[in-house]
């Protein structure tokens, strides 16, 4: 069962997939009628998922769901990951690259390797107040507080080494 992603409550547990570019306004569309369409079959041995999603800058897909109402299974799981597969073939993207980081300078989003994202540390093209996607939250609390964010607050805060008291 899908809710307005704001009623998710905070502890919510959230799955966020970056793609490798941004999505055209109609893509997202056609994107949010997909996974309208699975949210509205997913769930957990039978059982409903109370879920919801967000598509953020055009980007980033959100998922979330309320396990205060139903646990996620590793069917569950499996089954959304599957979904996201299906969702880059159709799209020509890439959302399960966990070696890209996301970064936003303004108003642009820019993905990169993350051996690129060391590298512009070094340059001095990034700093600790560059504010990165931190893609590793697990809940709608932490989504909502802790997913944009100054690279300092971020793991990607290693990256720094002592530039930052």
């Amino acid at each position: 069962m899908i809710v307005p992603f704001n009623n998710l409550p905070q502890n919510a547990r959230m799955w966020i997939y970056q793609s490798n570019r941004a999505f055209s306004d109609k893509e997202v569309v056609q994107i949010s009628e997909r996974i309208e369409t699975f949210m509205a079959t997913w769930k957990r041995h039978g059982d409903d998922l109370k879920s919801s999603y967000i598509i953020k800058y055009n980007q980033f897909i959100v998922l979330g769901v309320d396990e205060s109402f139903n646990d996620v299974s590793g069917c569950s799981i499996d089954s959304s990951v599957h979904f996201m597969k299906e969702i880059e073939k159709e799209f020509g993207v890439d959302l399960m690259n966990k070696m890209n980081t996301a970064f936003k300078i303004g108003e642009n989003i820019n993905i990169v390797s993350l051996a690129d994202f060391q590298k512009y540390v070094k340059e001095n093209k990034i700093t600790s107040d560059t504010l990165v996607f931190n893609n590793m939250v697990q809940t709608k609390a932490d989504f909502d507080t802790k997913w944009e964010v100054p690279a300092v607050q971020s793991w990607h805060k290693r990256f720094f080494g002592t530039v930052i008291s």
